[in-house]
């Protein structure tokens, strides 16, 4: 959730296009009031407590008539200049159709959950993780990703629109429908069997509810994001809305039932949360990836290398133990721009940032645009490798190629 929706609020779509049906079911689900009109004909809308600042909207209810484009343009005049809060997640939510997942958090007035910028950056960041959850879900199931398929996740989070969080006790985010909508429905189908799998624990003592719950989208990253929204506050519930221009999608209810968690529930998400790290396996991998940082204790000897990867596996980099030669391998492939192959396993522990058991270590031929690219990289990264070489960066001797 990298825009806020201070940046979109006043992108006013274009009245000629926009559905009043849309505009009344979102005044309506943000707490403004029908206060009347012509039946059939339009509706006056007035904000939650009242006109607030004298703001009201005459809206259409369809597009028969010859007004209604004008009528639909100075509702979205007015709604940019209201001074109710509630106009502003209305325009946020119609800058481009979109779910809306929202937090609400009882946070008391003392103690570390009362410092109102404290509460409101544990909520966004427990909000965050929650999403990226989510997003993580619809790229295979897992109890623990740790870094895998972090790429992904990050580029889903760019296109999140997110309210304000007045005192960390409200939070909405707009997910778009186009690019956001099986994340939004994975994670309302995995919060619901974390609250089953919570009560069964808490009933039974049993964690075996957590196990099955994985396959409904329930993992490690979940249950640490409702520790953190837990933590500190008195309660969190946790609702969804879906487009009204979309609809629900297939298997969903029109209304979702909110989901709400206590802090009696923390033990059984701690174990949880613990459970899915320590049974999740490590992978076997075969990894193409180029060297960005190479260490080792003395020339000589084996090292560690870093390899940002670029094919078979789904994380962003990797640590990778090697002996002597295949260090001496490596440490020339960067030289000469090439990146590296590598098998092993890839490690639960850390994240899946790490592989074990490395092998067949064996130069990568790429083309001239990625070379050029990698070779750009060693240049201003020279005292990296002067350093992880002895002082000394020695010259790329003769390295087998694919298919030589």
């Amino acid at each position: 959730m990298h825009r806020p929706t201070d940046e979109y609020a006043f992108r006013l779509p274009d009245p000629a296009q926009l559905d009043p049906a849309v505009l009344g079911a979102l005044l309506a689900r943000h707490g403004w009031r029908r206060r009347g009109g012509a039946a059939g004909h339009y509706a006056r809308w007035t904000p939650p407590g009242g006109a607030a600042g004298g703001t009201s909207l005459l809206v259409p209810q369809t597009r028969t008539f010859p007004d209604s484009t004008d009528l639909i343009a100075e509702a979205l005049a007015a709604l940019a200049h209201s001074a109710a809060p509630s106009a502003r997640e209305v325009l946020a939510a119609l800058a481009v159709p979109s779910d809306e997942v929202r937090w609400e958090r009882e946070v008391p007035e003392d103690g570390i959950g009362g410092t109102p910028w404290v509460a409101q950056e544990q909520l966004r960041t427990a909000a965050r993780s929650m999403l990226m959850a989510g997003a993580l879900g619809t790229y295979g199931r897992a109890g623990f990703y740790g870094a895998r398929h972090k790429r992904k996740a990050e580029a889903f989070m760019a296109d999140v629109l997110v309210g304000p969080a007045p005192a960390g006790r409200r939070l909405t985010a707009y997910v778009p429908v186009e690019a956001g909508r099986a994340a939004v429905a994975g994670l309302q189908r995995a919060l619901h069997a974390t609250r089953d799998a919570t009560d069964y624990q808490r009933a039974t003592g049993g964690m075996e509810a957590f196990d099955a719950a994985v396959e409904l989208g329930v993992c490690h990253e979940l249950a640490e994001a409702l520790i953190s929204l837990v933590r500190d506050a008195e309660g969190v519930r946790i609702s969804v809305e879906w487009s009204p221009g979309a609809g629900p999608p297939p298997g969903f209810a029109a209304r979702p039932e909110p989901v709400e968690f206590s802090p009696g529930d923390l033990p059984a998400l701690q174990q949880a949360a613990q459970r899915y790290v320590r049974d999740e396996p490590s992978l076997p991998v075969r990894v193409t990836g180029a060297v960005v940082r190479l260490r080792r204790e003395r020339p000589g000897g084996p090292g560690v290398v870093r390899l940002r990867v670029l094919s078979g596996a789904d994380v962003l980099q990797v640590r990778v133990a090697l002996d002597e030669e295949d260090y001496r391998i490596a440490g020339h492939a960067h030289l000469v721009g090439l990146p590296i192959r590598v098998s092993g396993r890839l490690e639960s522990r850390g994240g899946f940032r790490r592989i074990t058991g490395a092998s067949d270590v064996t130069p990568v031929q790429v083309d001239e645009a990625e070379r050029d690219r990698l070779l750009k990289s060693l240049q201003e990264n020279l005292d990296v490798f002067e350093e992880a070489c002895g002082g000394e960066v020695p010259l790329p001797l003769p390295l087998p190629l694919p298919g030589e």
